[in-house]
Parts: structure tokens; sequence; C-alpha cells
């Protein structure tokens, strides 16, 4: 059976117009290629939309047009994304074919008249005769619930463990299913220990719903994931015939930095085999320019030159001290990057640290006062002792006219003469 796997369409205000772009291109390549059925696993939106909202209205009116083509399954990602209830809207979608939305934990057979049927409990007891596939949903997980039930330190332990009951649970069906020659598929959002992030970082640590070995006991030849923005898979092969973990990665690019390319998997899933090829979608380019100082408007230049931008998304980061962050040229930089789709200028402020005299308040005197911050500022203290003298002898207007008149001399004044620094505070 070929199966079109979509995840991570993550539809929202900000990312609408990647994710509608890639989707929609998506769903012409799956028509294409004449998918039999389709999966979203999970994160369809970016956050809680707003029904009359334009990221809403697309998603909608996208899935609608997949389900014209081919019966969808829609799973329940994470509960930030896709808060509980944003994929009941879709049950009442009328395309040509039904729409399965799993938001509980369960088992669904599409059938011969290519509609769904699921369990009445957690799983199938018995299979309808007039099933093609078997699919075993596992959406997230609620661990804020599991941790306020064992504790927040013994959660992510518990949650492994019920998972690997589970999923063991779910083999004697699977078992059952391959003897009638049907496909059988998992279908979950999580993390599995030792994936990579889009941003090439290894995820372990022990806060993740699977390992490898836990998802191969559920005996599916294919378990098709969500949640993991990069396209990656495990393969087992055994008695139990070929079988094979993936992710698709999200839909689009929706953050600097991310690796890999972008799109969805197309899966051929038989009753002994697995196996699926990455269909890339049209991503959006996204170039980083980062400079340690100041952004030096030459090298920016050059660095533009080398890549072509046109078209691309641009960010430029830089880090200057407090002082500094005037000298940066933003319209300049925003001019050269006229040709971009998109230019993101990220200035990091490093504030300057000021250092105080120890005890400073305690002395008696000004003059006492000031030689303890020149000597923590690193300054003579002379010029200033001798314009505080001048203040205690002089009138202002003396000092002031002193001060005009030696614009013209060519000879510095002592009177008048600022140490190095004066722009720390006193």
């Amino acid at each position: 059976m070929r199966i079109a796997h979509f995840s991570d369409l993550h539809y929202g205000s900000r990312t609408l117009v990647e994710a509608d772009r890639c989707f929609g291109a998506a769903i012409d390549r799956a028509a294409a290629l004449g998918v039999a059925a389709a999966v979203i696993s999970g994160d369809a939106t970016d956050h809680a939309l707003d029904l009359h909202a334009p990221a809403a209205r697309r998603l909608v009116a996208q899935v609608r047009r997949l389900a014209d083509h081919c019966p969808v399954l829609l799973l329940q990602g994470t509960y930030s994304h896709e808060p509980p209830g944003t994929l009941g809207i879709f049950r009442a979608l009328g395309g040509r074919h039904p729409i399965h939305v799993a938001e509980g934990i369960g088992q669904a057979v599409l059938t011969r008249g290519r509609g769904w049927r699921r369990s009445p409990d957690w799983r199938f007891e018995v299979l309808p005769s007039d099933a093609v596939a078997l699919f075993s949903c596992l959406p997230t997980v609620n661990k804020a619930e599991l941790a306020a039930a064992v504790g927040a330190v013994d959660a992510a332990q518990a949650v492994g463990e019920q998972l690997e009951r589970l999923l063991a649970g779910w083999a004697p069906t699977h078992r059952l299913a391959r003897e009638r020659g049907l496909p059988t598929i998992g279908v979950s959002h999580g993390t599995v220990f030792g994936c990579v992030s889009e941003h090439g970082v290894p995820m372990a640590g022990f806060d993740h719903e699977f390992t490898t070995g836990a998802l191969f006991a559920a005996e599916a030849q294919a378990f098709m994931l969500g949640h993991i923005h990069r396209h990656q898979a495990w393969s087992r092969q055994g008695d139990r015939g070929e079988q094979l973990i993936a992710y698709p990665g999200s839909i689009g690019r929706f953050h600097y930095g991310e690796e890999g390319e972008k799109g969805f998997l197309v899966w051929e899933v038989g009753a002994d085999d697995a196996r699926c090829t990455l269909e890339a979608t049209l991503a959006r380019r996204t170039i980083d320019i980062v400079f340690e100082g100041r952004p030096d408007l030459d090298v920016l230049r050059d660095a533009i030159a080398r890549q072509d931008v046109t078209g691309a998304s641009v960010r430029v980061r830089w880090t200057v001290a407090d002082e500094d962050r005037g000298a940066v040229d933003r319209e300049a930089i925003q001019r050269m990057l006229a040709g971009a789709a998109e230019a993101k200028l990220e200035g990091r402020i490093v504030p300057v640290v000021r250092t105080r005299a120890a005890g400073i308040s305690q002395l008696p005197r000004l003059e006492d006062k000031l030689r303890a911050w020149a000597k923590v500022a690193d300054v003579r203290p002379e010029p200033l002792l001798a314009c505080m003298a001048a203040l205690d002898h002089e009138q202002p207007e003396v000092i002031a006219a002193r001060l005009i008149g030696s614009n013209t001399d060519s000879t510095p004044s002592t009177h008048h003469v600022l140490p190095e620094r004066l722009s720390e505070p006193v």
C-alpha cells in the first residue's frame, strides 16, 4: 500500500506562507503518485487558531483537498502547538473520502470501501473482515497529568514504562493482521531517544517517549512519527520481516539554521516489509551571516556576493558593546539585502559592566571619593581635582569664558584637560 506521510505542518500566522506553499505542493505530488491513504502525524497547527484566521482557513482547505484524493488520518500533536480539540473540525469536512481524527490511543482500519473503522477500545480483539490496512495510533502523551499522579521526578520513567507495555500490547493484533496479508502501520508523535534535531543536535536524555527497541516491539511493519523536524529513519530485519521507523521532518523550514531537506514521505508498506522515500518540498532557503563585533559592511558585501541571497531569508547577527549600538548602520544593511525575501537583523548588546569602589560612600570628602573612583576606573585624578578646585574658588562665568577662549588657543589648558574614560560615571 502506498501512503503519503506528512508531519509538523505548523500552520500559524507567522508560518502561513511557508507552510501553505510547501503543503500545497506536497498534496499535488502525493496525488500525482497515486497514494491510497495519507497520514498527518501531529502538529498541523503552530498554536491555537481561531476558525476565521487565515491560517485556519488555508489548513482546512488543503486538508479537504487531500481528502478529495484519498482517506486521511490526522493525529493529535503537541498540546502547546495543537491544543486538544483543535482537530475536531476536520471530522465535519465533506471531502470525497473520510478523515479519521486520532485524538486518543486506539486502532483504526482502512476498509475495502476506503472508509475508516475505529477500534471500540485501545485495540481490536477481532479485525473487521473488510480491513485492508491496520493503523495503531498513539498521540501525544500528557506528561503533566502523569507527573501530577506519580511526581515530576518519576514521570519520565513512568511514561516510558507505560508506553513500552502499550506498544508490546499491540503486537498480537499486528501479528493477526500480518497473517491476513494486511499492512500494519503505527502512527505517533514524540521523541525517539538518540534522534537528531533539525539543528543537528542529538536528542539524548531521560525525558523522551520512545526507544527504537520499544517501537520495533510493537511488530508493525511501518512506524510513522511526528514531532522532530528532521527526516531520519531506523530499520530492522528479523523474523517479522522488514520493519521501518521514520520521521518525515517538518513540511517546510520554519527556523534559521535548520539542516537537511524538507518534505514528506512516500511509504510502500506490505504485510512483511516497508520502505519510504523523502519527497522534497521547495522549502525556503535560510542564510545566517554572523559578526562577533560590529557588522563590517565590506565583509557583508563579500558574503552576499559569495551566496545567492535573492529570494532567500537572510539573518544578520552581531554583538556589540552598549556604547557602540548606535554605530551599526541598519539601513545600509537593509539596502544591501534588498533582493532577499526576508532580511532579519539581530543585534546583541553587551551591557557595560560598571565597577564600584568598595566603601566609596563612607569616605568623608568628595576629593577622597574621586581618588577612590579614579583608582578603580584606572584614570588620573589630578585633572578632575584641578577642575573641582577651580569650581571652589572661581565664578562659573570666569571658568566658562576661559574655556571658550581656549578654543582658539593651541596650548592646552591644565584647568580643563579631562581624563581618559571620562564616560565612566563617578
